[in-house]
C-alpha cells in the first residue's frame, strides 16, 4: 500500500480534532471585558492544544515523506499515535471544566506524553520496515528534542499535584521547543532529491 492513504486518513483525523476543539470553545456569556477575561483560561487550553495538533500534523507530514511503502506495523503505529492525539479535545475540555485542577492537568500531561511516545513508536516502525540506512534512520540522529519533551511531560505530571501552574509552564516549554520546526527529515529528503 502506498503512503497516500495513510496521509489522507491522518490528515482527516487532524482536521476533525481541530474542528472538535474549536466547537468546544465557548464564547463569554456576557458582553463586558470581565467576561472576556474569565474566558481566557479556556482560550489558553484551546491555543495550547491547537499548537500541539499543529506540531504533530507538521511533523507527521515530514515523517510520511520517509515512507516508501506501508506495512501493518506502520499502520498500527500510526493509529496508536492518532488515538492519543484524538484525546487532546478530552484533555482540553476537562482542564476547562475544572480550572486546571491537579488530576485534569496530570491527565492532560499524560495524554501529551503518550502522544510523544507513540510518535516515537511510529518512527521505529518506519525504520524497522525500511531498514537502518533508510531516510528516516539517517535523519533522526540523537533525538534530543524528543527526550527533553518526554522529561518535561513527566515533570508536568508530577508538578500537577504540587502546583498546576508549573506543570503548565512545562507543557508550554515543550510547545515552544517544537514551534521551531524539526528540519532533520526535511534536510535528508531534500538532499536525496538533489
Amino acid at each position: 500500500m502506498r503512503r497516500t492513504r495513510l496521509e489522507a486518513f491522518s490528515d482527516g483525523v487532524f482536521a476533525i480534532l481541530i474542528t472538535i476543539m474549536v466547537l468546544e470553545l465557548k464564547v463569554p456569556h456576557g458582553a463586558a471585558f470581565a467576561d472576556l477575561v474569565e474566558a481566557l483560561p479556556r482560550f489558553y487550553t484551546y491555543v495550547l492544544s491547537f499548537i500541539f495538533v499543529g506540531i504533530y500534523w507538521n511533523n507527521h507530514h515530514h515523517l510520511a515523506h520517509t515512507i516508501e511503502h506501508t506495512t501493518g506495523g506502520i499502520l498500527w503505529a500510526n493509529l496508536f499515535l492518532l488515538f492519543w492525539i484524538s484525546l487532546f479535545p478530552f484533555g482540553c475540555a476537562w482542564l476547562d471544566e475544572t480550572s486546571f485542577a491537579p488530576w485534569p492537568t496530570a491527565t492532560y500531561a499524560f495524554i501529551l506524553f503518550m502522544a510523544a511516545l507513540s510518535y516515537n513508536v511510529l518512527q521505529k516502525a518506519i525504520i524497522h520496515a525500511h531498514g537502518p540506512r533508510s531516510v528516516l534512520a539517517r535523519a533522526i540522529g540523537l533525538p534530543w528534542k524528543e527526550l527533553i519533551s518526554l522529561a518535561l511531560y513527566v515533570g508536568a505530571m508530577g508538578f500537577a499535584f504540587v502546583t498546576p501552574y508549573i506543570a503548565h509552564a512545562f507543557l508550554v516549554a515543550v510547545a515552544v521547543i517544537w514551534l521551531v520546526p524539526d528540519r532533520r527529515i526535511e534536510r535528508v529528503v531534500v538532499a536525496e532529491e538533489e
